[in-house]
């Protein structure tokens, strides 16, 4: 199954990104683009258009969290959802505030971003 959703996972750790990149595929989400550092992911978006960003906090050039409203500037249907290991209750608000839709805790399931899906496309048909 073609998905006309379009995804990008940014995130410094390879390991992180192959992950979700794998679950989204498995998902049947086959446009699915990846950026390690704050810089390519504003590249990315100035050159093409994404439904949802899974978005890191920390990244090597930036905090994630700051990236937020740049990326909504560039693409302002933008579903950016934030991805990280420190689910603070401060990280998630402050997130959410800047106008994150949505926040995953690492480590992640497949269950929980299917589901992070069906969130802002409920009739998507899932693999």
């Amino acid at each position: 199954m073609e998905s006309q959703i379009s995804i990008l996972i940014v995130d410094d750790v390879g390991t992180v990104r192959s992950f979700l990149h794998q679950t989204l595929t498995h998902l049947g989400i086959d446009n699915v683009r990846e950026a390690s550092t704050a810089t390519q992911c504003v590249k990315a978006c100035e050159e093409r258009h994404f439904d949802i960003v899974f978005l890191d906090i920390e990244l090597p050039d930036g905090d994630g969290k700051d990236l937020i409203a740049r990326l909504s500037e560039i693409i302002p249907d933008v579903n950016v959802v934030m991805v990280s290991a420190h689910s603070t209750v401060e990280n998630v608000k402050d997130a959410i505030e800047r106008g994150a839709k949505g926040f995953v805790v690492k480590p992640f399931s497949p269950k929980k971003i299917a589901a992070m899906l069906k969130k802002f496309y409920p009739d998507l048909e899932l693999a």
